[in-house]
């Protein structure tokens, strides 16, 4: 999603002094009883079975697809989190020391096996998993899946041309539990597992097409029911599920209740008797149930991180939600009369130049955000390419033929291809301004964006911001052809207030900056872009990574912003098991409230 930050003010100055003032008697009726909460430090208690844990989601976020093949415009990371907790994927990221892992015992199948030169994969579900009207799992519920995406693929918001499901030759059913992929090539089996087999999800397919039905029709069939928000709850459809939950409610507002599934046969069996949820429509607004107990599992803005130890002294730890991401502004190359601007390359490096990353992730983000420097997390990238340089910017513009009159805004007054002249597609006299559709419910962003747009507006560029709700924007930032008319909707976006793009354990690019992907929403192309992911795809030098980084980086195919925690969470002391992990997925059936004394285990 986003950030930025200036002083603390409006609702936020008067919750502060309100939690200042206001001692520290916590009252919430969220846990296994009502009152304050237990005074048993961070690690103390004896744990309890049952009680309800409500969790904040993000800012103006609101669930609204539950069907696991994810569409365009529906693929917000809360969207995956929750389905994941009904629908189990066969292999789910954890983190392990510094790492990200794929061998999780939370794992619907064994680690996969390569032969014939790593391009056979053969992989074994794990014994006793059963759908929660007492049905095994299959390899036939593994195929109906992966049919399902073969014959609709450009439905499905994960497709990338010539990879899944074009790169798979042939799915084997062995046996039950035993299922075969013949690849069209030789694939670096790390990608391969972290990158491909992580989309594998077995779906019912004796409850969702009985009746055999072709895969084009039972598709359409299950999108029809996906975009029916009020009745994921009542829809017979969505109650046979094979994860550790199943819906409780699913309301229009956002908020969505889950309870366990008493026939989940993994090993991490739920001990809470019910897991909500809740919809807040702006940071502050959340803030203000939270002092109040109104949420087990919050966040605090950046912006009040300084009255941290005042939630300590209430019974509550802090601990920022760290991700392992990158962060944005989407560039609309398709768009009609931003298009021809943004495909510039000394533009986008201008633009680039005028972003103050460094000093927003300190005064907007108070230190809980960091620079993103190109397209792989920060840590695997030496340097930034383009640290912040006004002076730099500004030259850069005029040896390409930019000027303003009387400080105003810079128009063209070198048309043309040549080194230095504006470019194709720019007219003369063209003004130099461009608009940006940010979401809305976020201090921190909305700063951000104002400090982009005035740094922009001290070199002469025009910048209007419009905010939305999260939904709008990710709706309408999506890929689109010049001739459509949602292409002209927007020139720039962001998404980003909690980060833009969380990858799996292996941070390729092959969704969000090859031609044609799924998530790389401005359709950006560069044949030496596509080489390069390639290489990381197919071999296994680390350095291929590196080299697709540092050279994405510099061609700026989006505009890089700080990339902050995913929230400054703040969860109650008795509430306990619960991990953060870096990808963004849950686990609440391991989370359990504690108390003083004995209690049933």
């Amino acid at each position: 999603m986003g950030l930025r930050s200036t002083r603390i003010r409006g609702p936020v100055a008067g919750l502060v002094a309100a939690l200042i003032l206001g001692g520290t008697g916590l009252a919430t009726g969220c846990g296994p009883r009502a009152g304050r909460i237990t005074d048993v430090g961070a690690t103390g208690g004896t744990r309890v079975e049952g009680g309800t844990a409500t969790m904040a989601l993000p800012p103006a976020a609101t669930p609204n697809w539950i069907f696991p093949i994810g569409a365009p415009g529906y693929l917000a990371t809360y969207n995956s989190s929750l389905q994941h907790l009904l629908y189990l994927p066969l292999y789910q990221p954890e983190k392990k020391g510094d790492a990200l892992s794929l061998d999780s015992p939370r794992n619907l199948a064994e680690q996969p096996r390569y032969s014939d030169g790593n391009k056979t994969v053969t992989v074994t579900l794990k014994k006793g998993y059963r759908w929660s009207d007492g049905k095994p799992v299959t390899t036939r519920d593994v195929k109906f899946w992966f049919d399902l995406i073969k014959h609709n693929k450009a439905e499905w918001g994960g497709y990338s041309p010539k990879l899944l499901p074009d790169n798979i030759k042939r799915f084997q059913a062995i046996d039950e539990r035993t299922f075969r992929l013949r690849l069209d090539r030789a694939y670096n089996p790390a990608w391969f597992t972290a990158n491909q087999l992580l989309y594998f999800t077995p779906l019912p397919r004796h409850a969702w097409n009985p009746d055999d039905e072709d895969p084009k029709k039972v598709f359409a069939r299950l999108t029809r029911h996906a975009k029916q928000l009020s009745a994921f709850a009542t829809d017979p459809l969505w109650k046979t599920v094979n994860g550790p939950w199943k819906i409780r409610q699913w309301a229009t507002s956002g908020q969505v209740a889950l309870e366990p599934n008493t026939r989940y046969s993994g090993p991490d069996k739920p001990h809470l008797d019910r897991v909500v949820f809740k919809p807040f429509t702006t940071a502050d607004s959340e803030f203000n149930v939270l002092r109040s107990g109104g949420v087990d599992y919050g966040y605090i803005p950046p912006s009040v991180m300084a009255q941290s130890g005042k939630f300590k002294e209430m019974g509550y730890r802090v601990d920022p939600w760290e991700g392992w991401a990158i962060t944005y502004l989407v560039l609309n190359f398709n768009h009609p009369t931003a298009g021809p601007l943004l495909r510039q390359t000394y533009l986008r490096q201008a633009l680039q130049l005028l972003i103050d990353q460094r000093a927003i992730s300190r005064v907007i983000w108070h230190g809980s955000a960091d620079p993103t420097r190109g397209p792989v997390p920060a840590s695997l990238l030496a340097k930034d390419p383009y640290p912040y340089d006004p002076a730099a910017a500004k030259r850069l513009l005029a040896a390409h033929g930019w000027k303003a009159r009387d400080g105003g805004t810079l128009r063209c007054v070198r048309p043309g291809t040549g080194g230095d002249a504006c470019g194709k597609g720019i007219e003369e006299g063209q003004p130099l301004k461009l608009s940006l559709l940010s979401q809305s419910g976020s201090t921190e962003s909305s700063n951000q964006m104002q400090e982009i747009k005035s740094s922009y507006d001290k070199a002469g560029i025009t910048l209007d911001v419009r905010q939305q709700p999260l939904n709008t924007v990710l709706g309408t930032t999506i890929p689109c052809e010049r001739t459509e008319p949602l292409c002209k909707a927007w020139q720039l976006g962001f998404f980003g207030t909690a980060g833009s793009w969380y990858f799996p354990p292996d941070p390729s690019g092959e969704q969000l900056f090859a031609t044609g992907a799924p998530s790389n929403m401005g359709n950006w192309s560069d044949p030496r872009t596509d080489e390069l992911i390639k290489d990381t795809e197919y071999s296994g030098d680390p350095a291929a990574m590196r080299r697709y980084g540092e050279y994405v980086a510099r061609k700026v195919p989006v505009l890089w912003t700080p990339n902050p925690a995913y929230q400054v969470s703040v969860i109650r002391n008795d509430l306990r098991g619960v991990d953060q992990n870096p990808t963004l997925s849950l686990a609440p059936q391991d989370w359990y409230f504690v108390r003083q004394g004995a209690g049933r285990k």
